[in-house]
């Protein structure tokens, strides 16, 4: 039988002992991540914005805000000539890392800073930006995970013409910066596909929504018979836009990142893969590792969508070749 009065001091102390054990906890670490986006701060609350993602991912990973993480979060807000501005502001709070979804807002924080480190989320070429050595050893304060490759840009350029044998002209949109570090690679790749496939590649950019339409009349004027998106952060806050001219002058078109249900044909990395290695890359910073050190990832899984219902809208018949290979059907 348990002493009584052994048991009560035993009590006893463990009781005293707990206010130590809540001490400690709220003595712990508290971490700072940066967050840069291209979009509004009320778009961040959708569970599929990637601030929303790293959240879930951080957490996965037994970061809680308010217990032991801080997010500083600063966006466009419609704005992208504030950018520069919100990554000064960003920097200047001092957090222990930064993430952010695009090379383009990755190359604003590194002319900001040469120490914070800085994880790219879902980024185009990393390798050319001018801090980047090599996707081995990055070398600076830039790491994170890669979307796109010489072999990814030319497939969705191949995708179109396996739609559309007779496909001769092919417009390609972004929205500024078109002349980013990374896009002498994308051009460079779609050209050399387009060489070989007998394929006129026509490049064509816009900063204002307004501008968008006129861009179509130009298309048709042109007699472009098809349009390859390039997205980035810019340009993704207008995906709607630019999928309803597309019908209205239907031209049929292939993304490179995930957007509307409607869109007739995406070839994009798993972002849920990717952005899952991202988060992976902000924890191992936060535990100490140096972003030089970690080598850049490369996305391996990715999604070829095709929606069927847009396709009969715009007269298209999907082969079979290409139904077959498909990750999603949207009937």
């Amino acid at each position: 039988m348990v002493d009584r009065r052994w048991f009560l001091h035993a009590l006893g102390t463990a009781v005293l002992g707990w206010p130590c054990v809540v001490d400690a906890q709220a003595g712990s670490k508290i971490y700072t991540v940066g967050y840069l986006g291209p979009g509004k701060a009320a778009n961040a609350r959708d569970p599929d914005s990637p601030l929303a993602i790293l959240r879930r991912n951080l957490r996965d990973m037994g970061y809680f805000e308010g217990r032991n993480l801080t997010i500083e979060a600063r966006f466009a807000e419609g704005q992208p000539d504030a950018l520069p501005a919100r990554a000064a502001e960003l920097v200047r709070r001092k957090p222990d890392v930064i993430a952010t979804p695009s090379a383009g807002l990755a190359e604003l924080l590194v002319h900001e800073t040469r120490t914070i480190p800085i994880v790219a989320l879902s980024a185009g070429q990393l390798q050319a930006e001018e801090t980047v050595k090599s996707l081995a050893k990055p070398g600076g304060n830039l790491t994170g995970m890669q979307i796109h490759s010489p072999e990814t840009i030319g497939k969705r350029l191949q995708l179109l013409r396996e739609m559309m044998p007779e496909l001769r002209r092919v417009a390609v949109l972004r929205g500024v910066p078109f002349d980013g570090p990374g896009f002498g690679h994308y051009r460079d790749a779609n050209d050399a596909v387009a060489a070989k496939l007998g394929i006129r590649a026509r490049y064509i950019q816009f900063e204002r929504p307004e501008e968008l339409e006129p861009l179509f009349e130009q298309m048709a004027k042109a007699q472009d018979q098809a349009l390859i998106v390039w997205g980035n952060p810019h340009l993704n806050t207008y995906r709607k836009e630019i999928f309803e001219l597309t019908m209205r002058y239907r031209m049929p078109a292939v993304y490179d990142v995930r957007g509307l249900r409607e869109e007739l044909l995406v070839y994009a990395a798993r972002y849920e893969d990717v952005y899952r290695e991202a988060a992976v890359y902000v924890d191992k910073i936060l535990k100490g590792a140096n972003p030089g050190d970690l080598p850049i990832g490369q996305a391996r899984t990715f999604d070829l969508i095709i929606n069927l219902n847009t396709a009969r809208s715009l007269g298209i018949t999907i082969p079979q070749s290409l139904l077959s290979r498909a990750d999603e059907i949207v009937q």
